[in-house]
């Protein structure tokens, strides 16, 4: 069996690793499809895989017993499921899916356990993403609580725009209103507020970016810290769409 290199992977976790990390998990490692909708963690239940996506987009959505959901957490090329096993647990409380759909890989979480109790650099660089996620997280929090829904989807797309590589992002209304946890009618309203200032042409299905700089500027400072602390953890992510600087203030 040939050895795996990083040139077999678009994800930036699997590309970024060592040699010697990646030659150990790399044979555990299963190229899989990730279809819209592909559930990768269900609420309370075992998590028996690990997945690290090339292409596409999921979401870490927690929901109560009455139906609420939110998007909390999002990731792609740059990241990976399972953050709760990294850090010792079995389960999560909340549902990771695929919003966008793409392909990647898998490993047992039996597999990437033994791999990194016999290698901690292999573990510490997991870890590293799992640091950076929580501060995702906590920047999400404070855009759903400080700006206005405009802002929200300014960062939001943005985010898609760094681990999508395209311009066009294929996403409807109702879709965005489940992610952002609003009426749908407050998508339009807020999708229009971007177009009028060109940061962005809408139709139906599909949201194109014209101006990234100005999406920036309309998130109202919610973007940014999160990106610098990935750079600063785990280096820069390849491709045309994430730029080489963001500033942040």
């Amino acid at each position: 069996m040939p050895i795996p290199t990083r040139a077999n992977y678009g994800n930036h976790l699997l590309a970024a690793m060592p040699d010697h990390d990646l030659a150990l998990i790399g044979p555990a490692l299963v190229p899989v499809d990730l279809p819209e909708g592909y559930v990768m963690e269900r609420p309370h239940q075992a998590i028996r895989h690990i997945y690290f996506p090339d292409t596409g987009l999921a979401s870490v959505v927690p929901s109560t017993h009455t139906g609420l959901r939110i998007e909390v957490g999002v990731f792609g090329r740059d990241g990976m499921s399972g953050t709760m096993v990294l850090l010792g647990d079995y389960q999560s409380p909340h549902e990771t899916l695929m919003q966008i759909e793409g392909r990647g890989h898998r490993i047992s979480v039996d597999d990437l356990r033994r791999a990194a109790s016999e290698h901690p650099g292999l573990r510490d660089h997991l870890l590293r993403y799992v640091r950076y996620f929580a501060i995702q997280v906590a920047h999400t929090s404070l855009a759903n609580g400080r700006v206005k829904l405009a802002a929200r989807l300014a960062r939001w797309l943005l985010m898609c725009h760094d681990r999508l590589n395209a311009d066009e992002i294929h996403l409807t209304h109702e879709f965005l209103s489940n992610l952002l946890g609003v009426r749908r009618a407050g998508v339009t309203v807020a999708t229009h507020v971007l177009e009028e200032k060109k940061l962005i042409r809408a139709r139906r299905g599909l949201i194109r970016i014209l101006d990234r700089d100005g999406l920036v500027q309309a998130s109202q400072g919610t973007y940014g810290v999160p990106e610098a602390e990935y750079r600063r953890l785990l280096g820069q992510l390849s491709g045309p769409s994430v730029p080489e600087a963001t500033q942040t203030h």
